[in-house]
């Protein structure tokens, strides 16, 4: 249509030039040339009459267009506005439903957890106590006589109370029953007393600060190179015998003993890791927890130490077993998701079978699995997992999960976990359990704030800690005893 009224235009311009040409040639006696220049002249003066007419048109036109566009804007704005001051609005709503909500089920929160708590410790108490009962029967009456050992450890490893009203088995969150407590063997310490005062024992020597602390390297294979130490925990008699904990653990576990053990062992290792990270960065140190901790009321007090600690998370594993893992409940996730958060990693331990979801593992923060080295050739165990023993390091491996094997005593050993890919290993081969002075542990901190006045290497002998021969089958540039420079950490539960 526009083009149409530009042609119609044109041609009405070049009519009236045309008309006044043939006027003033007739009318005023103009040549043809001159009249042609007058029509020329005229459609000319026309055509720019109409541009500038059509442009004031044009920018009128534009002005209103603006002036509606800036209307609409303003209009948007402030449907923007309100539509914000209605969002602030509500969301402050919401946020009041949540904190009340949150401030209204917090108490019930942790009364809940404290009952579960008191809940699992008065079955534990009672399976104990009942088990107890059951064992001085049956050593009156000697019903133990002409029974198979076997039978007698089977008994033992179902539970003590499996079908009381306080069944162990039946406590709530996955909580795992406590070990009973083996009655063939005792430490030659522990010789001539009875259950309550072995773990009386147990408790004094806790109180009284009589836990020692030994440490193992764990060394790269075949390189043989010392990356990591586990620690492990003696108790020391009072006539001076050292008590394993394969001895001590149970009666620990028996009498709630375990936190407190535990709190022991995890401010000495922080103060281990000072330490050594003093010598060595790349060093670490693999510190074995129960889950019994993880559930226990005072495991805000361990938290409290482990956030102020965050600039050695690197270099402290936490080290459960396979079986207090999967038997973790809501509390004990919920207390190693804390653990997590604050940059501290996890190891897996005393593996029984190859049954490892590596993934589930990993978001759970586990960097390490540690298996015996007899797991690898048990036939029985290799059908009874989920991943063959020759493909278990790859499989951990893409999750970022590293695999240690354990209990290595003979060279032989090495050669074949070669064949399985086994990056570390850990055993008497390369180094036994070996002790740290204690008064070593203690200058841990002053070293610490004082390693910038006074170097490492111009310390006084007398306050170093006893450092152990090197095993010979380590390389004499680095050896397993070199980065031992304190006290025997840690809780070792097997």
């Amino acid at each position: 249509m526009l083009r149409i009224s530009a042609i119609f235009l044109a041609a009405c311009m070049v009519l009236v030039a045309g008309v006044l040409g043939m006027v003033v040639y007739q009318r005023f006696g103009f040549t043809g040339a001159e009249s042609a220049l007058v029509a020329l002249g005229t459609l000319t003066a026309l055509a720019v009459y109409n541009a500038i007419a059509a442009r004031k048109r044009d920018r009128v036109e534009t002005s209103n267009q603006l002036a509606n566009l800036a209307r609409g804007s303003g209009d948007l704005a402030r449907q923007l506005a309100e539509f914000g001051r209605r969002l602030n609005a509500m969301e402050a709503k919401v946020d009041t439903v949540v904190d009340r909500a949150l401030a209204a089920t917090q108490p019930i929160a942790a009364e809940i957890e404290e009952l579960s708590t008191m809940v699992r410790q008065l079955a534990g108490s009672a399976g104990a106590h009942d088990f107890s009962l059951r064992e001085d029967d049956a050593a009156r009456s000697g019903a133990y006589e002409d029974r198979p050992v076997n039978a007698i450890a089977e008994e033992a490893a179902n539970g003590p109370a499996a079908n009381g009203p306080f069944a162990v088995a039946r406590l709530p969150f996955g909580t795992p029953p406590p070990k009973p407590i083996p009655t063939d063997r005792k430490a030659a310490a522990f010789a001539g007393l009875g259950r309550e005062a072995i773990i009386a024992a147990i408790r004094n020597a806790i109180d009284g600060d009589h836990v020692e602390l030994y440490l193992q390297p764990v060394v790269t294979l075949p390189q043989r190179k010392l990356r990591y130490y586990e620690t492990l925990a003696r108790l020391k008699a009072d006539n001076g015998d050292v008590v394993s904990a394969g001895d001590f653990l149970a009666y620990a576990e028996a009498g709630l003993l375990m936190p407190k053990l535990d709190h022991f062992a995890v401010s000495r290792c922080v103060q281990i890791v000072r330490r050594l990270l003093l010598k060595n960065r790349d060093i670490g140190l693999f510190c074995n927890l129960s889950t019994a901790t993880l559930a226990d009321p005072g495991f805000a007090r361990l938290l409290e130490l482990m956030d102020a600690n965050r600039a050695i998370a690197p270099a402290l594993v936490f080290a459960f077993t396979q079986s207090a893992v999967r038997a973790m409940g809501p509390i004990e996730q919920a207390s190693l998701a804390a653990l997590a958060e604050r940059g501290f990693r996890f190891s897996m331990d005393n593996l029984t079978d190859f049954r490892v979801n590596a993934g589930e593992l990993n978001e759970r923060g586990f960097r390490f699995v540690k298996a015996p080295a007899r797991l690898f050739f048990n036939r029985l165990g290799a059908i009874s997992s989920n991943i063959p023993p020759a493909e278990l390091s790859d499989a951990l491996g893409r999750f970022g999960i590293d695999l240690i094997a354990d209990g290595i005593e003979h060279e032989n050993t090495v050669v074949h976990l070669l064949d399985y890919d086994v990056r570390f290993g850990q055993g008497t081969l390369f180094s036994p359990p070996r002790p740290i002075r204690a008064n070593a542990v203690q200058m841990a901190d002053a070293s610490t704030a004082e390693k910038d006045a006074e170097p490492l290497s111009q310390s006084n002998p007398a306050h170093e800690a006893q450092e152990p021969q090197a095993p010979a089958h380590l390389p004499a540039a680095e050896p397993a005893a070199e980065l031992i420079p304190f006290a025997r950490v840690g809780t070792r539960h097997s």
